[in-house]
């Protein structure tokens, strides 16, 4: 099949538009063919905006040859998920009753991305709520993942993750207060990383109600991509103030350099779950792969992640409850209904005492975290302790118990609020699968370092399924 432009990542589309290399207009073509030559059997674009990006590619390539000085996506294409608000379109979260809530303004991401010279070609699927580990809803339907029908495309941005795979444009907004980002990655052979939270400024003008101070806590929006480097780039760029968000913080993007080696803890721990033997495998290859790139691998454990992880179904839960579980209830699916059923009965709701009890608890945790990673900058983890589950797993009690009791360390390190990127390694049962790396706070800088180690060792595994589909 040859190279394709809509192979090429953001940090190479950007760097030719500015160089006159292509013009903005033929790296939105290319992702918009794309979209419609691929996306058919995916359903990972929902809302596609042809006529507006090929006009905003048009005037994108007008502002250079006027002389205008670039952004840094400047020309290159972007998508974002539906439970975010894009001015003049829905923002319906996966819920048939909010399909005609059209948006006001911009939310902060798309308002970055679009002042950094990005161009928006589509809308990517979420569940009902964003609240699942996979992706589906009555009114958009079910996204596939590109590697095998029956496989997840993870959630809740299962859309971004199966568009990054399938090469539908190289930045995919998604957020995660869960491991929303991180699934989608992990299932779909791609990269993201949830920052700090207070890291990228988050608001939905459309929204009726603040979130939950937990909530808030917890959750993160980030970028989906094929490289780490296209990560970094999209992080960056969604990582402008916005005064909207008061819990945005101005801390620089990249921190003063460690001392090196740079010391990584791995974590073996799965706190009795039977973890998968390819995945304890691709952990300890991770592991090798940082120490041939100069890191200090070592054998101290991190604190156990199972505290931070109950946390989430009970101070969490209690949120929930009170949150969004009336929504669910009046206007989500029985499917949905019967996940969230699955999580109050991970737990327990607790009352006001409980509550607050939980929201110190957490603190005293992160402070174990904290203080771990300021001698020790990294730790390696399984993001999964399972390969790549189906689609519909999450459909019964058991199987949506197995696997968030398989996800730990992926909602446990939301509820400590710490950026947390996968990367992919290898295929796993001819699935893809990745591991995670966990830093310190507002060093998501370190993070991505290390990343880009593992990738530039494993290779890209959307080179196989690209490779696969020629």
């Amino acid at each position: 099949m040859g190279e394709q432009l809509w192979q090429w990542d953001a940090t190479r589309l950007a760097a030719a538009i500015r160089s006159r290399e292509i013009s903005c207009v033929e790296a939105t073509a290319a992702v918009l063919d794309r979209i419609a030559q691929a996306n058919p059997r995916l359903n990972a674009v929902t809302v596609e905006c042809a006529d507006a990006a090929q006009a905003a590619a048009a005037a994108a390539d007008r502002a250079l040859a006027a002389g205008a000085v670039p952004g840094p996506l400047h020309g290159v294409p972007f998508t974002i998920k539906e439970n975010i608000d894009v001015a003049g379109q829905a923002t319906p979260n996966g819920l048939a009753v909010l399909a005609d809530l059209i948006a006001s303004q911009d939310s902060p991401v798309v308002a970055n991305l679009r002042r950094a010279g990005g161009i928006l070609v589509g809308r990517t699927n979420t569940p009902e709520v964003s609240m699942r580990a996979t992706t589906w809803n009555p009114l958009r339907g079910r996204t596939w993942n590109p590697w095998d029908p029956d496989a997840s495309a993870g959630g809740s941005s299962g859309g971004a993750g199966s568009a990054a795979a399938a090469g539908l444009g190289p930045l995919h907004h998604g957020n995660d207060i869960g491991g929303s980002l991180r699934f989608p990655s992990f299932c779909n052979g791609v990269t993201s990383i949830k920052p700090t939270q207070g890291r990228v400024p988050a608001f939905n003008p459309s929204a009726t109600a603040e979130r939950p101070l937990l909530s808030s806590l917890m959750s993160s929006q980030g970028v989906i991509a094929r490289s780490v480097a296209d990560v970094r780039l999209g992080t960056e760029v969604m990582a402008q103030g916005d005064p909207r968000d008061p819990w945005w913080v101005p801390a620089p993007f990249s921190g003063a350099p460690l001392d090196g080696p740079i010391r990584v803890a791995v974590a073996r721990e799965t706190h009795g779950y039977p973890v998968h033997p390819g995945i304890a495998a691709l952990v300890d290859r991770a592991a090798g792969l940082l120490a041939d790139a100069g890191y200090e691998v070592i054998d101290e454990p991190p604190p156990p992640i199972i505290d931070a992880a109950r946390l989430w179904f009970t101070a969490g839960a209690t949120e929930m409850r009170l949150s969004l579980d009336p929504i669910v209830r009046a206007y989500g699916s029985e499917e949905l209904q019967g996940v969230f059923d699955t999580y109050f009965a991970m737990g327990e709701v607790l009352d006001l005492s409980g509550y607050a009890s939980a929201l110190a608890e957490r603190t005293g945790l992160l402070r174990r975290w904290t203080t771990f990673l300021d001698r020790v900058p990294l730790v390696l983890t399984p993001f999964c302790l399972r390969a790549t589950y189906p689609h519909d797993v999450d459909t019964t009690p058991q199987g949506g118990r197995d696997l968030l009791e398989a996800a730990i360390y992926s909602y446990g390190v939301n509820v400590l609020g710490l950026p947390a990127g996968v990367v992919p390694v290898d295929l796993v049962d001819g699935l893809p699968a990745g591991v995670q790396l966990v830093g310190r706070r507002y060093r998501e800088d370190t993070v991505l370092d290390a990343m880009a180690a593992i990738e530039a060792r494993a290779g890209r595994l959307v080179e196989r399924l690209w490779a696969r589909e020629a």
